[in-house]
């Protein structure tokens, strides 16, 4: 990185936190610090809706994804806009007229205080590993730009997003992820534009995708209907459904998010407008993926994009010839790209794919020489795509930005949902079971040491995700075996009304139970782990309600 790279950098994230520690001037009462006296406006609770979800691990995570499989990963958003209409109808009037300050907070008043405790520590269980999960994310671009360990920068990130949560609360939590976007936004923009520009001259944007599309790598429509395939049409339409009203609507970094406009129109306006924005969003991100993908036809990508991994082996024999090999592979899929541009017919189009087959076959070797000699198992390649592309294609000035965009993408999420696992830690159980007649101030203080708390045990969480595979699954790997089972309960306190406080709590038990048994006994993808949960706490919730003849809490006519 150059100078002006380094400096565009530093004076965004400067920039950053003296702009949410400014808030602190808005969260001196509890009401102010956890929702923002519930006064924001529509469009910067839409923004901060979809900043909260829009993470580092969407541009790295998501950029990484289409490059080795493609558009197809669309698919999983097809269920978001019917997702937020029905929050928008159900979930978002509901909540915000039983004036409640978490999610959770409702179900005491449907069931009993255990109902309500247990489903805040399954929230806070699922989201603390899921942020690690987004801290992870970031420190792979700055451990390629400093050359720094990733230890080193997880703990950069993450303690520096928890000093401006933690000071501003929720206030400074939005009013930054309105400026984030901006600076997001920018920056895929810019990124778009320059791949674009750096194809070769006989090569045209038309001609990219052409050659993206016979390697199948602009399929967004899946039609099978197979539980063990991990993204197709009904995955997307179905599964992911019950994943994003689980998200969306039970989940305390979002439910917060609504709670803190100004009336139930205005938060139904905010969930609308990240509805129908998200899916476009996510398209130009994949597209980007796919350009990187295209570029790379015509320029000698890294064998392994991880260069703290290749450096281990490169020195020895093997790797040498590996990469050899995967030179000459990638001459040969190059000159058959071109022949391809040239002349689209049949007979080039085979040679094209072919050729692509063997180059793979190359990098796949590598891959495999890689886990043998470090024994790392675990090892994946996927999230080191798009920061390596970065750092060695962008011209100088664009890399300052497009990291920064990543730095904010990252921050964003980070401080949602560091400043959501506060409030719950903080209400759900500090409030409700240790100190319950403690004035404003000391709520306050302690939801700031919350704050602190769960942004070490994200970095540590962080320390351990790089690894796992493509950040993008597995930050909702992390959410759907909780997900679903909490939809379960809510469904039990909102739509049954013959539910009991019994059933709840043992439903939502049976419904994570169910989901452990589909992951270790069943070859069935991720995403259907919502509708199991869900389905199974509802049903074993009724059932057992049957048992249990005390009469409903008065906590259904909140709505």
């Amino acid at each position: 990185m150059k100078f002006l790279d380094w400096a565009i950098v530093v004076a965004y994230l400067v920039y950053v936190i003296w702009d949410g520690i400014r808030m602190t001037k808005h969260s001196g009462d509890v009401e102010g610090y956890f929702l923002a006296n519930r006064s924001l406006p529509w469009w910067a609770v839409g923004l901060s809706v979809m900043a909260t979800q829009l993470s580092a691990i969407t541009l790295v995570g998501t950029t990484g994804q289409a490059y080795t499989d493609g558009m197809r990963f669309l698919q999983f958003y097809y269920g978001l806009p019917l997702a937020m209409v029905i929050l928008c109808i159900t979930v978002v009037p509901f909540f915000y007229r039983a004036n409640v300050y978490t999610a959770y907070e409702y179900l005491e008043r449907r069931f009993d205080a255990k109902t309500r405790s247990l489903t805040s520590f399954c929230f806070l269980i699922s989201r603390g590993l899921g942020v690690g999960v987004i801290i992870a994310a970031p420190s792979v671009i700055l451990s390629i730009v400093l050359g720094w360990s990733e230890i080193a920068t997880i703990f950069l990130m993450g303690l520096s997003t928890t000093v401006y949560t933690m000071i501003g609360g929720v206030q400074a939590v939005t009013w930054t992820d309105v400026k984030q976007m901006a600076v997001i936004f920018l920056g895929l923009s810019v990124v778009l534009i320059v791949i674009i520009a750096q194809f070769p001259q006989q090569v045209s944007l038309t001609d990219g995708l052409y050659l993206a599309g016979s390697l199948g790598k602009l399929e967004t429509v899946n039609t099978s209907f197979d539980l063990t395939e991990k993204y197709t049409i009904w995955s997307g339409l179905i599964a992911a459904l019950f994943l994003f009203l689980a998200y969306f609507g039970c989940d305390q970094s979002q439910v917060q998010r609504f709670l803190t406009a100004k009336s139930v129109s205005e938060g139904r306006t905010s969930l609308l407008m990240s509805a129908f924005l998200k899916i476009p969003m996510q398209f130009m991100i994949l597209l980007i993926g796919v350009l990187v993908f295209v570029f790379y036809q015509f320029a000698t990508p890294p064998m392994i994009f991880n260069s703290v991994e290749s450096a281990k082996v490169e020195q020895k024999a093997q790797y040498q010839i590996l990469q050899g090999e995967y030179d000459a592979a990638h001459a040969i899929r190059e000159a058959s790209a071109l022949a391809f541009v040239a002349d689209k017919s049949d007979a080039a189009r085979e040679s094209y794919v072919a050729a692509d087959k063997v180059f793979n076959e190359t990098r796949k070797n590598a891959t495999e020489f890689i886990k043998a000699e470090t024994g790392n198992k675990s090892f994946n390649d996927v999230n080191y795509v798009f920061p390596t592309f970065v750092v060695q294609n962008m011209p100088m000035g664009v890399i300052g930005l497009i990291i920064a965009a990543i730095f904010a993408a990252a921050m964003s999420s980070i401080s949602a949902e560091l400043n959501s696992l506060a409030t719950a830690t903080t209400i759900d159980f500090y409030r409700r079971h240790f100190r319950t007649d403690a004035d404003d101030k000391h709520y306050v203080r302690f939801g700031r040491a919350a704050t602190f708390v769960w942004g070490i045990f994200a970095c540590i969480v962080a320390i351990y995700a790089t690894n796992l595979g493509s950040l993008i699954e597995v930050v909702n790997k992390f959410g759907s075996f909780f997900y679903g089972s909490l939809l379960g309960v809510f469904v039990l306190a909102i739509v049954v009304k013959r539910a009991r406080p019994r059933g709840a709590f043992f439903g939502l038990l049976i419904g994570i139970a169910s989901v452990w048994l589909a992951s270790v006994y069943t070859n069935i993808e991720f995403l259907w782990f919502n509708v199991v949960g869900c389905l199974a706490t509802v049903l074993a919730g009724y059932l057992i309600s049957l048992t249990d003849r005390r009469e409903p809490n008065a906590g259904t006519a909140e709505a």
